[in-house]
């Protein structure tokens, strides 16, 4: 088995790029679903952080309202840390299940958006990186998923730096582009991570 930890800023194009590794067969743990998994009701992740944030970051469904919770952490790091200090044990522990259970010649790909905020590159065999310039992903935040500027740019703040994802990646998928742009790309490094399978 190879592991990947593959990861990009918001609006880098990471799920696209995820994508296209499934499509040639890669076994993809999710993180981000994952992590709306684990805040489902009736999980201890949702009790723990209505518990945390108070019952009104759940909809009268008694679900998590995630653009409100989101409103509450993203301007304050001492609230974001709160929160992921209760879901990221939960993701991990759920992804850690999923890699147990895939094939043992897989190429699993972890798409983990907070890899270089978390310190976690040492977990993966091969640590990808899809890099896009900031004037790229506020575009794309702003055009494609309808943010404002200025929610786009905090979320971006929020995150590691550019320089500080591309100093822990063993390879870099550059998604300026096309997704034609990237596919291209995807063929050899899919190639790489097959030849290092047992």
């Amino acid at each position: 088995m190879v592991t990947v930890g593959l990861t990009g800023g918001i609006g880098a194009g990471k799920s696209e790029a995820v994508r296209l590794l499934a499509e040639r067969g890669a076994v993809v743990v999710d993180s981000d679903r994952i992590a709306r998994e684990v805040v489902e009701p009736g999980t201890e992740g949702l009790a723990a952080v209505a518990a945390e944030f108070g019952p009104g970051i759940l909809t009268a469904e008694g679900r998590l309202d995630r653009e409100r919770l989101g409103r509450i952490v993203f301007g304050d790091a001492e609230r974001r840390a709160k929160l992921n200090a209760i879901v990221h044990p939960l993701v991990a522990r759920r992804s850690a299940e999923l890699t147990a259970a895939a094939p043992r010649d897989a190429v699993v790909v972890h798409d983990v958006p907070l890899l270089a905020e978390n310190g976690l590159a040492g977990r993966y065999d091969v640590v990808v990186v899809v890099d896009a310039s900031a004037e790229t992903r506020l575009d794309r935040l702003t055009r494609l998923r309808g943010m404002t500027e200025e929610d786009a740019r905090a979320r971006m703040a929020a995150q590691a730096t550019r320089e500080e994802r591309l100093a822990v990646a063993d390879h870099v998928l550059h998604n300026d582009g096309t997704v034609d742009d990237l596919a291209a790309q995807i063929g050899p490094l899919w190639r790489r991570l097959s030849e290092q399978r047992p």
